[in-house]
């Protein structure tokens, strides 16, 4: 594994160090555009070199939260205006009725605004959690304004937590992949008891 992720934490800090905030702003960009580019190496790398006076936390910070906002708009705007139909369409061969459909837009009614804000401070799921706004019909306006809030927190939390390990920030690795492992394996539970209800569901209805 650690073939892997050095090279990519490499590059990341290579892009920060030569473009500054605009770095740290393109590569948050990414990791919202639906590509698993770890913020958990971006932002405490950004917090590292605010120790060393590059630029303050307020601005790696705030271009963090711009950054998201960005690779936020393709990716819900791709399930905005196709994502649905495809779904209809395509949706049971994936265990999705029309019924999940109406029961996640009663969600979104009722709860799924505010509870884009709180994905957006999730390991794993902020990454994301953009395609599904976009399917579901999340308001615009106030979807991209709590996605820059919510990835504001975000990165103020992980641009300090560099700020404060500094050199030995590359130890925060290993416990983001536990972190991570647990937030794969809760969703991973959850789909297998999504899927065993629906294959239920069919064989009633069959």
């Amino acid at each position: 594994m650690d073939n892997i992720i050095l090279p990519i934490i490499n590059w990341i800090e290579t892009v920060v160090s030569s473009m500054g905030a605009w770095g740290i702003a393109m590569l948050m960009a990414i990791e919202s555009c639906n590509i698993p580019l770890p913020s958990e190496a971006i932002l405490p790398f950004a917090g590292y070199l605010v120790t060393k006076g590059v630029f303050s936390i307020h601005k790696a910070a705030i271009f963090g939260a711009i950054g998201c906002v960005i690779g936020s708009i393709p990716s819900y705007y791709l399930g905005y205006f196709g994502g649905r139909q495809f779904i209809e369409k395509y949706g049971k061969y994936f265990l999705i009725t029309q019924h999940d459909l109406e029961v996640a837009d009663k969600w979104v009614e009722k709860y799924g605004d505010w509870s884009f804000f709180l994905c957006r401070m999730l390991p794993v799921v902020r990454t994301f959690i953009s395609l599904p706004a976009g399917i579901l019909k999340a308001k615009k306006r106030f979807f991209f304004t709590m996605t820059f809030f919510g990835s504001l927190i975000w990165s103020y939390i992980l641009v300090y937590v560099g700020i404060v390990l500094g050199e030995n920030r590359t130890a925060l690795k290993h416990i983001w992949h536990k972190f991570d492992a647990l937030i794969i394996t809760i969703c991973l539970i959850l789909f297998v008891i999504y899927v065993y209800k629906h294959i239920q569901h069919y064989k009633k209805h069959s």
